[in-house]
């Protein structure tokens, strides 16, 4: 059974800094394009960054130059490292994992995490 759990999500000041991760209960991580999505409330789910199984990534503008997404093979599991954190980044994040890198289109998602929350305090 695939399953994909977030971890590291909490409450921050603006400026700061955290590291989430999104652990894969198999070796999905290794061959699928996996991606990092948020959603606050009231908000469309939004998406952040791709990483392809060749090591390609993708940005949106709301995280290019702030967050960068990585992962550990090994350890099966994904990052989204974010910096220079802001009010406006309040939300819950997702990982999620598709065949092929195909944008941001969640339909094209077919694994999802529970979601971990990341709350930003000015």
């Amino acid at each position: 059974q695939i399953r994909l759990v977030e971890s590291g999500g909490a409450s921050v000041q603006a400026g700061g800094s955290l590291r989430l991760s999104c652990r894969s209960s198999t070796d999905i991580i290794l061959n699928y394009c996996m991606a990092w999505f948020r959603q606050a409330p009231g908000n469309e789910r939004e998406g952040l960054a791709t990483l392809d199984s060749d090591g390609t990534t993708t940005y949106t503008a709301s995280a290019k130059g702030r967050f960068s997404i990585s992962k550990d093979n090994a350890k099966y599991t994904l990052y989204l490292q974010m910096n220079d954190l802001k009010p406006e980044d309040t939300a819950m994040y997702y990982c999620a994992a598709a065949p092929v890198c195909v944008g941001y289109d969640w339909d094209a998602y077919s694994y999802w995490g529970q979601g971990t929350q990341v709350t930003v305090s000015s």
